[in-house]
């Protein structure tokens, strides 16, 4: 199969990958890493969440993180909302443009918004109608795409269903996210079967974690079938606090480094890219996994 000239590549270390970190990281920190990232060449970075700091400490510095950063032209600075609340305080802080979140796995969606599929739906609504009021473009979510970590593998009908769904309500884009990492290419062959005559597959994003090592090859074989766009994290930092056993996003470096391999473009900077992981490896003390993934 024909591979794409070049993809698109959505940095999300500073929320998937900060998020799960136990100890507090500076706003000063923050800023820093968010600011060498924008020098990569990534076209959007999705800077933090604006949830509640009850049940993730790690962001409740949203809306001073999203303030200080240096805005580099023709990057989108987004964030992640769960809620009305949320996006109000996202669209204060000049957010250029919101995700929101569900699940493929009614468990998991409770475990991890403490709602229903259906429930998340209808909370979407509002936020969806004042985003587009304002001109904001919103991101759908779908989590545990292929697998669930509490009620085992998903069927691809059960993914598009929600994602027929976001639909309805009026997302701009849907992101699946392999949130436990344990896909496989053909696993990634099903489930594009199944959600592809709902949305062009080259606007679907790909957002893997990288638990059983296979994510890169996922990611191949998603562009051999016209998938474009991913999600990676620098260096492989994060993972999912209601996802046990996802170590880790898929490092940036590693599906740079695959695409070089392959002569498909990505405009990312290697040497850019290794300044930012340097310091966020600096601001947490210690290594990560995906450092040396290039």
């Amino acid at each position: 199969m024909d591979l794409p000239d070049s993809v698109m590549i959505t940095e999300v270390g500073p929320r998937d990958g900060l998020q799960n970190e136990p100890e507090v990281v500076s706003v000063d920190d923050k800023v820093r890493f968010i600011d060498l990232l924008s020098d990569c060449g990534f076209p959007e970075i999705e800077v933090t969440a604006f949830v509640s700091p009850k049940w993730v400490p790690q962001l409740a510095d949203a809306a001073d993180v999203l303030a200080r950063i240096t805005r580099r032209p023709g990057v989108t600075y987004s964030a992640l909302v769960p809620n009305l609340e949320g996006w109000h305080r996202a669209a204060d802080a000049g957010v250029d443009k919101v995700a929101v979140f569900t699940a493929a796995s009614e468990t998991f969606s409770q475990r991890n918004t403490n709602a229903s599929i259906a429930e998340t739906l209808t909370r979407f609504e509002p936020v969806i109608a004042a985003a587009h009021e304002a001109g904001c473009p919103v991101r759908g979510y779908v989590s545990c795409v292929v697998a669930c970590p509490y009620e085992g593998p998903i069927a691809p009908e059960q993914v598009a269903a929600v994602i027929r769904s976001l639909g309805t309500i009026g997302v701009d884009e849907i992101d699946l996210g392999d949130t436990i990492g344990v896909a496989e290419p053909s696993d990634i062959e099903s489930l594009l079967d199944a959600v592809g005559s709902l949305s062009a597959v080259e606007d679907l994003v790909l957002h893997l974690h990288d638990t059983q090592g296979r994510a890169v090859d996922c990611c191949t074989r998603a562009m051999e079938r016209g998938v474009r766009r991913f999600d990676t994290s620098c260096a492989g930092l994060g993972g999912c606090p209601y996802a046990p056993g996802a170590t880790g996003n898929l490092a940036t470096e590693a599906l740079v480094a695959r695409c070089t391999e392959l002569g498909v473009t990505t405009n990312i900077d290697p040497t850019a890219l290794d300044a930012a992981a340097t310091a966020i490896e600096n601001s947490l003390g210690r290594s990560l996994p995906g450092r040396n993934a290039g």
